[in-house]
């Protein structure tokens, strides 16, 4: 018997996958550990397309295991764009992220966009500001001002637009609210009102929001943080350990510090483990929060 290829939303529809139009681009989102990339090679294999990566920190190269990024038999057996091809000391946006997936969008195949960065789907469907990046003595004058004064020192010194705008109560968009006018003379506010259209419009594409059952979600985390250690992933570790630093772009990775505290001596393998286990789940937790709050709108598939 054929495979069931189906998922039950939570208002118990069937959604038959196998019926999604092949001509249009898909999109698939949903917290880290639910199962997006074996989706998105399902759909490739039975309708065809590219696979495209939707996610901040398997763009790095040097944590592949970590990252849970395709294994080198599935880029083999399906075409992938936008994984590990950039270097673990380089910073990386989403606007260059936008940039490098513009020209794969009209190519020849059908684009399945899968991640759990919900920023990139925000910014690729509904544009994003093009705001020059931070130069990094302005981004330590900031940090410097924020330690000494405290967050209301940067607020009080916002432009009115951008200060009624922002969440005033979100230190990191105060401080990017400020970075933004001191570097480039214009208020955040006025360029996110000079935000160009989207490059893919969502009308014309199939969106896939999966949302998982929290245990189910928790369990998988816990035996998928395993996996990464039977795969690899402390060897993994050992190979960055001599260019590591925890201010690295890719120093982010859920786990990186904690295997790096362990090879050092400060953390046995059992407190590593528990240690990224939760870290994990409070990032799967942040990104239900945001998926709810900014995607409403898209098509739920409910997992497992």
């Amino acid at each position: 018997m054929a495979e069931s290829f189906a998922y039950v939303s939570p208002c118990k529809t069937m959604v038959n996958l196998d019926k999604i139009a092949p001509d249009r681009p898909v999109l698939i989102a949903g917290p880290t550990g639910c199962g997006k990339s074996e989706l998105a090679l399902k759909l490739a294999a039975r309708h065809g397309g590219v696979i495209i990566n939707a996610d901040a920190m398997q763009v790095f190269a040097d944590w592949r295991i970590l990252t849970a990024r395709p294994s080198t038999q599935d880029e083999a057996a399906i075409r992938h764009h936008l994984y590990g091809h950039i270097p673990g000391d380089t910073a990386y946006s989403v606007g260059q992220w936008l940039r490098e997936i513009a020209p794969l969008l009209p190519g020849p195949e059908r684009p399945i966009i899968v991640g759990g960065t919900g920023l990139y789907f925000a910014a690729l469907t509904q544009g994003l500001a093009d705001i020059p990046p931070t130069p990094p003595d302005i981004r330590a004058r900031a940090d410097q001002r924020r330690a000494a004064h405290g967050m209301g020192a940067l607020l009080a010194e916002l432009d009115p637009a951008s200060a009624r705008r922002i969440d005033a109560k979100n230190p990191k968009r105060v401080q990017r609210a400020w970075e933004v006018l001191q570097s480039t003379g214009q208020g955040l506010a006025a360029w996110q009102d000079q935000t160009p259209s989207a490059i893919l419009l969502l009308e014309r594409c199939e969106t896939l929001l999966m949302v998982a059952d929290t245990t189910w979600l928790n369990t998988r985390i816990k035996s998928r943080f395993d996996a990464m250690l039977s795969s690899g992933a402390l060897d993994e570790a050992r190979q960055n350990r001599a260019t590591w630093s925890p201010g690295l772009p890719s120093a982010k990775v859920i786990g990186a510090a904690q295997l790096m505290a362990h090879l050092g001596g400060r953390m046995t393998l059992d407190e590593v483990r528990e240690l990224v286990t939760i870290a994990t789940r409070q990032y799967a937790k942040r990104q239900r929060s945001w998926f709810r709050a900014r995607m409403a709108h898209w098509q739920v598939l409910q997992v497992p």
